[in-house]
């Protein structure tokens, strides 16, 4: 329709289909001068062999093959002209269309690295924010840590205990060894690690327990061991392990080991068993870390286990240090 608006896509080179051929005029110069050749000769002819009063040798055959086989010619020269003709403007025209659709494609991925450049570069400040945060926690770890020096608490589970338990103290004693004995709550709180860095209940059980000297040599175990295993990818709150009753963890404390208690190593991630696996034979220093975690995780739980509750022993084994306890413990083979 004349008054509908043109498609301005349908000026772009891509719109022109390769197999599309623009139209082209009926009779073009290469046939006109064909026409004009054919009419010379034919007039050439007439004069020389119809008007032309004087015998001639020969048959009507040969005379009409004389008169028409240049003719024949003359068009089968302007065919093959025109033929090639049309072979290189089908070969200009799929030039440009690819040319097109090249252009097309790098246009294309310049626009889609335009609309992913916001969505990446958000991804790297969270990153970035989450790397704050973490180091941010670990200097805290590391400041507490170095007060554990001073500690000679002899108690992990003080808790229980009467004042009547602690004994005489020797003179020299620091002031950090008359402070309450570590309670059971705030000894799994620690263990878990404080969620965020607001998370002032986690830290205020961490700064406890890291005052008792058994528990703070088992955190700091954890923490080795956590930071290392973060490097892979491995996270702990990521883990869903399948929980082992409180009976089976008693039987691992009594020093059952076998098919009895390997419903402990209940971690189902492959992923996470697989680059564990590899870390551990590959690194070294991962390897002493993880094997001193688990001798210091064992020894601490012998002792929890001889006073704890089923629903202590619960809550221990949903903490971040016995995830990583059941993951290594499987990967080394600790309840084989």
């Amino acid at each position: 329709m004349s008054g509908q608006t043109p498609d301005p896509d349908s000026a772009h080179p891509t719109s022109l289909g390769i197999y599309d051929r623009p139209g082209r005029p009926a009779v073009t110069g290469i046939e006109i001068a064909a026409i004009l050749l054919s009419l010379l000769w034919l007039a050439f002819a007439v004069v020389v062999f119809v008007l032309n009063p004087e015998p001639r040798d020969g048959s009507f055959l040969v005379t009409m093959l004389a008169v028409f086989m240049p003719v024949a010619m003359i068009w089968v020269a302007a065919t093959a002209v025109r033929t090639a003709r049309v072979m290189r403007e089908e070969s200009q025209r799929l030039q440009t269309a690819i040319d097109a659709i090249r252009n097309a494609y790098v246009v294309q991925q310049q626009r889609a690295a335009i609309t992913h450049e916001p969505s990446v570069t958000r991804k790297l400040d969270e990153i970035a924010e989450a790397t704050k945060k973490t180091e941010t926690a670990l200097a805290t770890f590391s400041t507490k840590r170095r007060e554990t020096s001073r500690v000679v608490l002899p108690s992990l589970r003080g808790g229980r205990g009467g004042a009547g338990d602690q004994g005489s103290l020797e003179l020299g004693t620091p002031a950090e060894a008359l402070s309450p004995p570590l309670s059971t709550e705030e000894f799994i709180r620690a263990l878990h690690f404080p969620e965020t860095t607001e998370d002032t209940e986690g830290f205020a059980a961490l700064r406890r327990a890291l005052k008792d000297r058994k528990a703070a040599q088992l955190i700091q175990a954890a923490q080795d061991v956590l930071t290392l295993l973060s490097q892979e990818g491995i996270y702990m709150d990521d883990l869903r392990p399948d929980m082992a009753r409180p009976e089976i963890w008693r039987q691992f404390a009594h020093g059952v080991r076998g098919r009895a208690v390997a419903a402990l190593g209940g971690i189902r991630d492959r992923s996470s068993l697989a680059l564990t696996a590899g870390r551990l034979k590959q690194d070294p220093i991962f390897r002493d870390a993880a094997h001193h975690f688990l001798r210091r995780f064992d020894q601490m739980f012998v002792e929890f286990e001889a006073e704890a509750t089923d629903a202590e022993i619960s809550g221990l084994s949903e903490t971040r240090t016995a995830r990583a306890f059941m993951l290594l413990g499987r990967v080394a083979g600790t309840f084989d």
